[in-house]
């Protein structure tokens, strides 16, 4: 079992930058792909990014490519999403997300929620513009 706390969030202007900290537990946390989805209240959560259990590949929305960088730190237990260039239409709830994989996943596979094992509580994120 992992659990996850993300940190980080907060009230940044559009055009600033947050970085977004996710804590794991458990002695297992290089065997688990990580992944950042988002949520507004009355939509579904969505995409964000994702990395996998070595941190050599990840996958990332279309809306936050090219401003969005995710990284883990296996010997911290630690996945990180460093958001730049930030938009109001970035405003959510970002959670993190683990899955316990045997294999590697395709980019479709990591951006479905259903592929996630466990979930953080999430942290807000406003944009302010």
């Amino acid at each position: 079992q992992v659990q996850l706390v993300e940190s980080g969030g907060g009230l940044v202007q559009a055009g600033g930058s947050l970085r977004l900290s996710c804590a794991a537990s458990g002695r297992t946390f290089s065997s688990y792909a990580m992944g950042w989805f988002r949520q507004i209240p009355g939509k579904e959560r969505e995409f964000v990014g994702a990395i996998s259990v070595s941190g050599r590949s990840t996958v990332y929305a279309d809306s936050v490519k090219g401003r969005f960088t995710i990284s883990r730190d296996n010997a911290k237990n630690t996945v990180y999403l460093q958001m730049n260039s930030l938009k109001p239409e970035d405003t959510a709830v970002y959670y993190c997300a683990a899955a316990l994989t045997y294999r590697p996943y395709s980019d479709y596979e990591r951006r479905l929620v259903t592929s996630y094992d466990y979930w953080g509580q999430g942290t807000q994120v406003t944009v302010s513009s």
